[in-house]
């Protein structure tokens, strides 16, 4: 079962958004999130959070169609994209899509990140997407489709990932090592319509990006 996750970061272009709902038969609303999921047009089935970047005409709008909501305080030891992770991990969820948990809040931005590691341990797929970024975890191989100006970046999210071997990149790796802190997997290119990226070790982000220079 899929989930979408819609966070109260940054979204641009909505009309790029609405594909990523289809399909899915849960729609998770954290907090701020509720004015994207408005201008959507999108019902969400629960709204997650301590609700205090949300709007009062937003919160109250989805609380009179019905909406459910789970409040937390607003001190506690998880962000509200946890908590709502957490709740669709526990709902049976195996894919999970992540929308406007990027923004001009880096520690949110890279703390969202990081969070694709826990739900990997819990054997859920999870995407991080936005207008110019596709991000997810990789630990044993992926599939990558070829789009126009897109650069590829590979990043080490453990130690070390061993046993890096691609297919289909411009830069092609054949059973390397990426130590974290370097940056040798930055910005790649497809060579083919159909990339692959295989490992044996590790964990490691791959980072689809839209080239617009």
């Amino acid at each position: 079962m899929k989930a979408v996750i819609v966070c109260s970061g940054s979204i641009e272009d909505y009309d790029y958004h609405r594909s990523f709902f289809d399909g899915s038969p849960m729609v998770i609303c954290v907090d701020g999130g509720a004015r994207h999921l408005r201008k959507l047009g999108i019902f969400p089935h629960v709204m997650i959070g301590d609700f205090d970047s949300v709007s009062k005409d937003d919160y109250e709008y989805f609380k009179d169609l019905g909406v459910v909501d789970i409040r937390y305080p607003s001190q506690k030891d998880m962000t509200d994209t946890e908590l709502a992770l957490e709740y669709a991990a526990d709902k049976g969820v195996n894919s999970i899509i992540l929308l406007g948990c990027l923004s001009t809040r880096f520690d949110h931005s890279l703390s969202n990140i990081f969070l694709l590691k826990k739900m990997s341990e819990k054997n859920i797929d999870c995407i991080i997407a936005n207008e110019y970024n596709e991000i997810q975890l990789v630990k044993h191989h992926i599939v990558l489709k070829n789009e126009t100006n897109v650069k590829l970046t590979v990043l080490p999210l453990t130690d070390s990932v061993e046993g890096i071997t691609t297919k289909g990149l411009l830069y092609p790796l054949d059973n390397d090592t990426i130590k974290l802190g370097s940056s040798r997997g930055v910005s790649n290119e497809f060579a083919s319509e159909i990339a692959e990226i295989y490992i044996k070790k590790g964990l490691l982000l791959v980072i689809k990006s839209i080239d617009e220079l």
